[in-house]
């Protein structure tokens, strides 16, 4: 791997850790601040997330595209494969898993927690299946649909706000991110998720990319609006 490569995968673990530190982190915080308002928390849980999340893309997009979801990366890959070759579409996703994983870790210690404490937070109705198949279709339109557009300045407070409302506006908070899907297994948490829902939240995640790039091509086909750059932001 060159040096340029690993500069982009280690902005991508960065971030990515960075990003699960800002979830896990509001959502230990407002657990403690409002502990009889659960209403609060999300709000509060929410306001965090959607905030760290523009500043994260804002400051990584130049660097790596500031994707840190494997969702966002696998649509890259489908949208626009000129971008990046496979095995560094590869590290990327590796890189985010791992920095996920790493985030929680510090959140739950920046809040004097074990270190690793599993999830008991069951999420496997088919309501919530399907609030992250239309969350994650939802945040993979909106990006692609910016990009094509050529309007990328307007990707990072994009994001920022559509996962803000979609907590609120999806019976499932909205993760659309198999990276912090995984990692928000490891604290037992208000922004928790129990290691046996990973995996169908993962399943609902991976659809909805899917659905997310298909929409892209029918509202924004390559042959009528190019894709600009290579900076392809996501959470």
């Amino acid at each position: 791997m060159n040096r340029a490569r690993a500069r982009r995968v280690l902005a991508e673990y960065l971030g990515s850790g960075a990003l699960a530190v800002a979830v896990i982190g509001s959502g230990i915080a407002a657990a403690a601040l409002s502990p009889a308002d659960i209403g609060l928390q999300l709000l509060q849980n929410s306001y965090a997330t959607a905030l760290a999340l523009a500043v994260l893309i804002a400051v990584f997009a130049g660097l790596s595209g500031a994707h840190f979801n494997p969702a966002v990366t696998l649509a890259e890959r489908r949208l626009a494969p000129e971008n990046r070759r496979w095995s560094e579409a590869c590290a990327y996703m590796c890189a985010q898993v791992v920095g996920c994983i790493s985030g929680a870790v510090l959140a739950n210690l920046m809040f004097g927690l074990d270190a690793v404490s599993w999830s008991l937070t069951e999420r496997t109705s088919l309501a919530a299946l399907l609030a992250e198949t239309l969350a994650t279709a939802g945040l993979v339109a909106t990006i692609f649909l910016l990009v094509r557009a050529r309007r990328t300045a307007w990707v990072a407070p994009a994001v920022g706000a559509y996962i803000g409302a979609a907590y609120f506006f999806t019976s499932s908070t909205s993760f659309a991110n198999p990276a912090i899907t995984i990692g928000r297994m490891f604290s037992d948490t208000f922004a928790g998720i129990a290691p046996g829902s990973v995996l169908p939240f993962v399943g609902a995640q991976l659809v909805g990319a899917a659905l997310g790039v298909a929409a892209t091509r029918l509202l924004a086909p390559a042959s009528a609006v190019p894709v600009s750059g290579k900076a392809v932001e996501g959470t």
